[in-house]
């Protein structure tokens, strides 16, 4: 596509501003997943786990059309999402040290997070994304390589707020839940096998899956305090 044509910039801010409205969630869970490493070691987190994270949607956003019709990936999201937002108000419980002790192991397993994570979210917004980008991979890979930066900021923004205000990390993981209960409800399997659900349905999944994330995290919060008093 020419870059001088008009035609090309109206894609290109079309697929930044469109990955900018579906990764909030993203930069929610980037921030969450950075928030108990030491704060030398945050920023890399954000910047290496973001970057991952745009390279492997680009190829998710390629063969997004076949991948969100296999049966039962839905599912394992979900599962996956439910995992990890319950491993992360464990390790918010863990994070009293900030950070001391945390080394470079610390950081990968970080990057791992936000990768597994954005993998997961990301299996409705990348169709979004392709509608966007009209096959042009071209294009699809500069509007998501833009729009690093802006998902970095918003990700360190959100962490300097959640040191602020814990209460976050828990709405954040709330929200995974929430997501999670949303995507088991949309799998092609369920759909195949009851229709497509009302929005009402969804959504009570949602709250379940959202109940059921925190309700765990603190459990294991109280039980991992409980031995550190004994």
């Amino acid at each position: 596509m020419d870059l001088t044509s008009p035609a090309f910039w109206a894609a290109l801010g079309s697929i930044i501003w469109v990955n900018i409205l579906l990764s909030g969630d993203n930069a929610v869970v980037i921030a969450l997943a950075a928030r108990a490493l030491p704060a030398h070691q945050q920023k890399k987190a954000i910047f290496w786990g973001s970057a991952a994270a745009i390279v492997m949607r680009i190829v998710l956003t390629i063969v997004a059309a076949r991948l969100l019709q296999l049966p039962f990936l839905k599912i394992v999201g979900a599962l996956a999402l439910l995992y990890i937002g319950v491993d992360l108000l464990r390790e918010d419980d863990d994070g009293d040290d900030d950070g001391v002790g945390k080394g470079q192991g610390g950081m990968l397993a970080a990057i791992r997070t936000i990768l597994v994570a954005d993998l997961v979210m990301s299996l409705d917004n990348v169709l979004a994304v392709a509608a966007a980008a009209n096959g042009d991979v071209p294009l699809l890979v500069i509007g998501l390589a833009v729009s690093i930066p802006l998902i970095i900021f918003g990700s360190t923004l959100l962490l300097r707020v959640m040191e602020r205000f814990p209460l976050i990390v828990t709405a954040g993981a709330a929200l995974l839940g929430f997501l999670a209960g949303e995507m088991l409800m949309t799998d092609p399997a369920v759909v195949e096998r009851f229709g497509e659900l009302p929005h009402a349905v969804i959504n009570t999944a949602g709250a379940i899956g959202a109940a059921l994330v925190v309700g765990i995290g603190m459990l294991l919060q109280r039980r991992a305090a409980k031995e550190r008093t004994e």
